[in-house]
């Protein structure tokens, strides 16, 4: 949700015990960290303390390296890169940008990482697809997730990384290869330094911290 970011979701513990030459495999169950294939997602998206819910677009490319989170109105984008750690947020009206490195990573409910504690709660169906119920418990509190097979989060409600409360559901999933220029700013935008507002839309809860 940065948005909310309950990221939610997964962290996989496998131990292997040598005992009398025995091994023994203890792993904790999770869903899939990131999308195995390109994806579209509209969700509705609605912290706490927002009275209606607002809409983000989020594009993933597969595995979960860069997400693109736009704005209905396209006025604002926050791009996430997760091998090179770095976040851009882009203006563009103003046809600006600024990059920057979050001081603890990113974080964003759109995408699950290995920090939180799951266990499995069911099934359930967000936006026509089948997806896994998780619980998830962090040192914020819990969160509650619906993650598919493939590794898309159709639902997620509950305190995020940051101990921010939301909620998000997916209203349209669309599967389908995304270019890569949808993951860097248009060559002809200027590039700004210093603080920039996150654009509305661009993280609903709140898409990193600088």
């Amino acid at each position: 949700m940065s948005l909310f970011q309950a990221k939610g979701a997964a962290a996989f513990s496998l131990v292997a015990v040598m005992a009398g030459g025995a091994t023994t495999a203890l792993a904790q169950q999770h869903p899939r960290l990131s999308p195995a294939r390109d994806v579209t997602v509209v969700y509705s998206v609605q912290p706490e303390k927002m009275s209606t819910p607002t809409e983000a677009i989020v594009q993933f490319k597969a595995e979960g390296d860069k997400l693109r989170i736009d704005a209905p109105d396209h006025a604002g984008s926050t791009i996430l890169d997760r091998p090179a750690q770095r976040v851009t947020l882009i203006m563009h009206k103003q046809r600006v940008y600024t990059s920057f490195s979050p001081n603890h990573g990113l974080r964003n409910p759109f995408m699950l990482d290995m920090a939180m504690q799951y266990a499995p709660d069911g099934t359930s169906s967000v936006a026509g697809l089948a997806c896994n119920k998780w619980t998830i418990t962090s040192s914020h509190g819990k969160a509650t997730a619906c993650v598919t097979e493939d590794g898309v989060i159709l639902s997620e409600e509950g305190v995020d990384a940051d101990g921010l409360r939301g909620k998000l559901a997916a209203q349209k999933v669309t599967y389908g290869p995304i270019a890569e220029d949808q993951f860097v700013p248009p060559t002809d935008y200027q590039q700004i330094t210093g603080h920039m507002p996150i654009p509305h839309g661009g993280g609903p809860l709140r898409s990193s911290n600088p």
